[in-house]
């Protein structure tokens, strides 16, 4: 493995993907005195895809409800996993075709452990289109969380907008500049990208503290927190390597667009959302006024509703 720098850039992709993907809140940090909510509901079965990437890599996908139905291809923010969307599956797979996926690095997919796996947008947005070919989807909603918004940048970047609905992006990552990050979201990379064990594993608590405003059960906060811990050292180290040429561009290409924003994100700056609107003329900004940093978790009912419309229109 060649050596790596922890450049800025390094940590500040860093800090923006993995303190972007946890997907819950624990109880023991900042959080104690809240009330945890019910119990979550057991996962739903679908049918379980395996996708080849380019690279010879294995990417863990899986489908649910009718294939004929609107279809929306949902892309997880990073340390984190196809299960971030079980509130999105449980409510509207009945309605629609939908299909979630564990990037590389993270849950069951391959877990490559080379930096250079993760440095390259290309890599990510094959790895979005080879989902997408293995589910048959032909016209799909893509749903980008934190980093996964930006790895959806640079799959319109490289395949272009024409064939899709539509494009969500919630609590959208769309460009590492730290000018658009919170300085709770700056002050957590370096600890995400540590060598020691225990910087990392505090990184990681902090990480899941700051990313949602509900308190959420402690099976919840338990089972994100082990999904994050599957996720590979060389994945923090790469993924902030990421460039952005091209990307701006491709974000002003799809004709139908909707960015959710929420009002207590704690990682990142509004602006890292509203600039989409000044890259697509066509964009529209949903801010949801009780949510963190991921308004599809924190205000599940709302951010349905509003996907539903979205897709169904």
């Amino acid at each position: 493995m060649p050596a790596v720098n922890l450049s800025r850039r390094t940590l500040l992709g860093t800090s923006l993907g993995a303190a972007a993907t946890a997907a819950a809140q624990p109880l023991a940090v900042g959080n104690a005195h809240a009330a945890p909510l019910a119990e979550p509901d057991p996962p739903v079965t679908g049918e379980a895809l395996s996708v080849r990437t380019q690279d010879g890599l294995t990417l863990s996908a899986t489908a649910h409800g009718d294939p004929a139905a609107p279809e929306i291809l949902f892309v997880h923010g990073l340390g984190q996993s196809g299960l971030s969307w079980h509130r999105q599956i449980r409510h509207l797979a009945a309605r629609f075709r939908l299909v979630t996926f564990d990037m590389r690095g993270h849950g069951a997919s391959s877990v490559p452990d080379s930096p250079d796996a993760y440095a390259d947008g290309a890599r990510w947005a094959a790895d979005i289109r080879g989902v997408r070919e293995a589910a048959g989807l032909r016209r799909p909603t893509l749903v980008g969380w934190s980093f996964g918004a930006l790895t959806v940048g640079h799959y319109l970047k490289h395949y272009g907008a024409e064939d899709l609905h539509g494009v969500v992006l919630t609590g959208p990552v769309t460009k590492f500049a730290p000018e658009l990050l919170q300085p709770r979201g700056l002050e957590i990379g370096a600890k995400l990208a540590s060598a020691d064990l225990a910087i990392r594993v505090q990184g990681i608590r902090e990480t899941l503290d700051a990313t949602f405003a509900t308190p959420l059960s402690r099976d919840e906060h338990d089972r994100m927190l082990v999904v994050n811990s599957l996720s590979p050292r060389a994945l923090q180290l790469g993924y902030g390597l990421v460039g952005g040429e091209g990307v701006d561009e491709a974000f002003g290409e799809p004709s139908r667009l909707l960015v959710t924003y929420g009002a207590k994100d704690a990682i990142t700056r509004p602006e890292m959302a509203r600039r989409v609107l000044d890259l697509n003329g066509a964009a529209r900004l949903s801010v949801y006024p009780t949510a963190g940093h991921a308004p599809f978790y924190d205000d599940f009912a709302r951010f349905n509703r509003d996907l539903e419309r979205f897709t169904a229109g």
